[in-house]
């Protein structure tokens, strides 16, 4: 396959399971960057899908803007910040293929601890752990959401102890990420990014992460949610792998 088709196979593959996963399949969209890395540099292919995800989330944002968590924001937020500035400064300060690897860790970090969570296991906090280690899980959060945009793992750590109620739960975790999202914008900018052709290429991308989007909310209720979950996360792990022996071999 020619690097241009490979780019667009694995392009077009990311944004559907992005919209897949604003569709009601949470967490799939984590594989979006290990897939769109097989075609495009990861910080390229990161900006590309970011105005995308800005744009997913006005929808959630809009959808449960009267039910969130203030404390957890304000605790969690400049956490957030910090690790976005943190991912900033690496990426800018390393190659494109240490970038690779790292992408390759968080992924398969990411999909193991999922397929382990899957199977009964849990990191659990107090439901009254103290705020800097909310400022702390914040940070992670804000770190793997702008290297490979996947911040949930760390930011569900914190959260989900406190139980809150459903759709506090939902409308706390769209702001959080919709604020953050708007976090990485001059953190792109300023990494050159927003060029032309990856602008261009969010606008043709978009129609498929729309598309994808209401697919989501209609095959949500048909799949067998625990296999599909399970081969999503098994190849996440795979792709993690196959990244960091890339980055390796490079």
């Amino acid at each position: 396959m020619s690097p241009e088709y490979l780019y667009y196979s694995c392009a077009i593959i990311a944004v559907i399971l992005s919209g897949l996963a604003k569709g009601g399949f949470a967490g799939v969209g984590a594989l979006a960057m290990p897939i769109m890395a097989l075609g495009v540099d990861p910080v390229r292919g990161a900006a590309i899908l970011l105005p995308i995800l800005i744009l997913q989330d006005a929808v959630s944002v809009w959808a449960f803007r009267h039910s969130w968590d203030r404390h957890i924001l304000t605790v969690m937020l400049p956490g957030m910040a910090i690790g976005v500035a943190i991912g900033y400064f690496f990426a800018a300060a390393v190659s494109e293929i240490a970038v690779l690897g790292v992408l390759g860790a968080i992924s398969t970090l990411f999909g193991l601890q999922r397929l382990w969570v899957e199977r009964g296991g849990a990191i659990v906090l107090p439901s009254n752990s103290a705020d800097w280690v909310g400022v702390f899980f914040g940070m992670a959060s804000g770190f793997t959401s702008q290297i490979a945009h996947a911040g949930s793992p760390p930011f569900q750590m914190w959260v989900l102890p406190k139980r809150l109620p459903r759709d506090m739960l939902v409308g706390t975790t769209a702001i959080a990420f919709a604020t953050m999202n708007w976090m990485k914008v001059p953190a792109y900018a300023a990494l050159g990014q927003f060029t032309r052709a990856n602008l261009l290429a969010t606008a043709m991308l978009a129609p498929f992460a729309v598309m994808a989007t209401f697919a989501g909310v209609t095959l949500v209720r048909r799949v067998d949610a625990a296999r599909f979950y399970t081969l999503i996360y098994v190849l996440m792990v795979l792709l993690g792998f196959k990244l960091m022996a890339d980055a390796l071999l490079a």
